[in-house]
């Protein structure tokens, strides 16, 4: 197998990289930290542990643009010159930008990059658009990033310059990048965005968020209406959980809705746990999935990716709660009572057992 090294492994693409790889191997990618790019011994050992390099560490955004300008080609010298030192010129996949064929700061500084890592060993330049997804950083990685936080937070996204933003998600980013570093062709690769402005997109997401805070999901069949949708779920988790429908009472009984959808193929079905057992220990890359416990109590415990910190939620069937299963988190239920957990499952896909996006990993 080939061993693949990132830089900057804690940003925001590089992480999606890493669960990418994580869905495919199981593991991890060598790591090429700040520390790293500082002490050219430490940047010596990470390379001789690698066949190829995912070159993304970089800064996007600085009070001076000097900085853009002195660091991104700085960063690309450092790569060069440990593989000088070490006579071992492994490929390298460059996440460029399409703003390197302008004259910006960023684009200046991306574009001398390229120029220097092609210097020195075998460059796969993947010229990426504007990038969104899960996790992102307000007001630093995607302006989509900032509108969901905003939209989360009970704010109105402020649209400041209305223009073109062609849109690419994270996900689909990371697979390129991990294709290419498992395969490096020495070329330019042009990863096309879905073309949409950002008023477009700001009334998107509030229409997104306006019926979530109700508990509808959208129209999950629209693949970029669904990764708008994870994005927001990401900047929802865990604060806005677990939801609290309020159950319909007659003498009858009680009636709770757990799940109101617009569109797509949906999967509703229930699991009965016995004491003590767990159910879960998986998690996702594109699905949505719902759990509202029937009857019985438990505990259902999530991780982000690459994380320690466990969410806790303790729910009951005496207490209807819903609770959401976050892309990119671990997730499990366990039966923490002493009767049978009944456990209401919503999903916005049919079980494919060819591509079940179902990745196994204790929380």
């Amino acid at each position: 197998m080939t061993r693949i090294a990132v830089t900057g492994p804690d940003g925001f693409v590089a992480w999606h990289v890493r669960c990418a790889a994580r869905a495919r191997w199981g593991g991890d990618l060598v790591h090429i930290a700040e520390a790293q790019f500082d002490d050219p011994g430490l940047m010596d050992a990470a390379l001789a542990q690698a066949d190829a390099v995912i070159h993304l560490a970089g800064v996007n955004r600085a009070h001076d643009p000097a900085d853009i300008e002195r660091v991104n080609p700085w960063l690309a010298e450092q790569l060069v010159a440990s593989m000088t030192r070490t006579g071992r010129a492994i490929p390298v996949v460059y996440g460029n930008s399409i703003h390197s064929l302008g004259d910006s700061p960023f684009g200046v500084s991306k574009r001398r990059a390229a120029e220097i890592l092609r210097g020195g060993t075998d460059v796969v330049d993947v010229l990426l658009p504007n990038i969104f997804g899960e996790h992102g950083v307000p007001n630093y990685n995607s302006v989509v990033a900032t509108f969901c936080h905003a939209l989360a937070a009970g704010e109105t996204p402020n649209v400041v310059d209305d223009k073109e933003l062609p849109l690419v998600h994270v996900g689909r980013v990371a697979d390129v990048l991990l294709g290419a570093g498992v395969d490096p062709q020495p070329g330019t690769v042009d990863v096309p965005g879905r073309p949409t402005t950002v008023s477009e997109v700001a009334a998107r997401l509030t229409d997104i968020a306006e019926a979530y805070r109700t508990g509808l999901l959208p129209d999950l069949s629209d693949s970029f209406t669904k990764e708008l949708f994870n994005t927001y779920r990401s900047a929802t988790f865990p604060q806005h959980f677990p939801i609290r429908p309020v159950p319909a009472e007659d003498p009858r009984g009680r009636l709770v809705e757990a799940v109101k959808g617009a569109g797509g193929q949906t999967q509703v079905f229930y699991s009965s746990t016995n004491p003590g057992f767990t159910r879960g220990q998986h998690w996702h890359r594109h699905k949505v999935e719902r759990f509202l416990v029937l009857s019985g109590s438990g505990e259902i415990r999530l991780r982000k990716l690459f994380t320690d910190e466990v969410v806790t939620f303790g729910v009951t069937g005496a207490d209807p709660a819903i609770v959401d299963m976050p892309t990119f988190w671990v997730h499990s239920i366990t039966n923490t009572g002493d009767e049978p957990l009944v456990t209401l499952f919503f999903a916005d896909e049919l079980y494919d057992p060819a591509n079940p996006d179902t990745y196994p990993e204790d929380v």
